[in-house]
């Protein structure tokens, strides 16, 4: 994927070029990893473009914000308001989000306290995470020998960057094995997530997820597939998951702002229900495309229109 140099990068208030977007090599977020950040999706409706969930994601970089420390000088609105001006300063009906959070130049040493914190927001055009074709086929996924931090190690529902390298081990393992994808376990060895998505299985028409103890991150579009699910009337529940309950599976999906909602068609070459995507996930597909494009009624309040 390639960068158009000249988009436009909001920074602290400022719009700058992407080519003179620069921080300090001596930032302590290049040094500690003391970022936090989001991935929010705009899409191209009828309406003109709109931001799928976007009070919820600024929430949610508040909230990993607070946990490490960071005091935001913006406000919760200032940052969604920067985030469609972004949009309407590149002028995009469609586009990736990624406002990030950061401890700057300063002083280094592991303490951050007296480094300013800064944001920064981009825009940008992007597909499908994982593949156009795997959105229907199905992805081939395999379960990584590399585990979600174990409870009292590191926050993980902080999205934070220097959880990414955890996230980063398994995807690298995952390609080097030949799969499109890698699923983790938690430190107790059950059912955590994916290296960039909340997971979901389908047993018997019932839909189930793993639990906030199973070292997750609490996903915005996770929230909104069980939302939309209960709105169809399927039984939806949080629960521990064990390995084996995902090759018995009638059917399995990864969930992101980035992957959507994406079948998994194989997981550690066994196939997995039909070997394709499922009736289950394929209707949860178009229900959830059906809200982000704004083609059935915002019942949720869901879209924040850009013009």
């Amino acid at each position: 994927m390639a960068f158009d140099e000249n988009l436009k990068v909001w920074m602290d208030g400022e719009f700058v070029a992407l080519k003179d977007a620069k921080i300090s090599v001596l930032s302590h977020v290049v040094h500690y990893g003391t970022a936090v950040f989001e991935g929010i999706r705009c899409y191209e409706t009828e309406n003109g473009p709109a931001v799928f969930r976007l009070k919820e994601h600024v929430q949610r970089l508040f909230d990993s914000a607070k946990i490490y420390k960071m005091e935001i000088p913006f406000t919760q609105e200032e940052i969604c308001d920067a985030i469609i001006e972004t949009i309407k300063e590149n002028n995009l009906k469609g586009c990736y989000i990624r406002p990030i959070t950061f401890r700057g130049f300063g002083e280094l040493g592991v303490n951050p306290l007296n480094c300013p914190v800064n944001t920064t927001i981009a825009v940008w055009e992007w597909g499908a995470y994982i593949g156009e074709e795997e959105m229907e086929q199905g992805a081939n996924i395999g379960i990584s020998t590399w585990r979600k931090p174990a409870p009292g190690t590191l926050p993980v529902l902080a999205k934070a960057a220097a959880n990414y390298m955890n996230s980063q081990l398994a995807n690298l393992e995952a390609g080097e094995h030949g799969y499109d994808e890698a699923i983790q376990l938690d430190y107790h060895g059950h059912v955590a997530e994916g290296s960039g998505e909340n997971i979901f299985i389908v047993e018997n028409g019932k839909i189930i997820t793993p639990d906030l103890g199973s070292s997750i991150l609490r996903g915005i579009t996770r929230d909104s597939i069980m939302t939309i699910a209960k709105d169809l009337g399927y039984e939806v529940s949080e629960e521990t998951i064990s390995r084996e309950r995902l090759y018995l599976a009638d059917e399995v999906f990864f969930t992101g702002s980035a992957a959507e909602v994406t079948p998994i068609r194989a997981i550690d070459n066994r196939q997995i229900g039909i070997g394709s995507r499922g009736p289950v996930t394929k209707e949860l597909q178009e229900k959830y495309f059906d809200a982000v494009y704004g083609r059935s009624e915002d019942i949720h309040n869901w879209l924040t229109y850009v013009e």
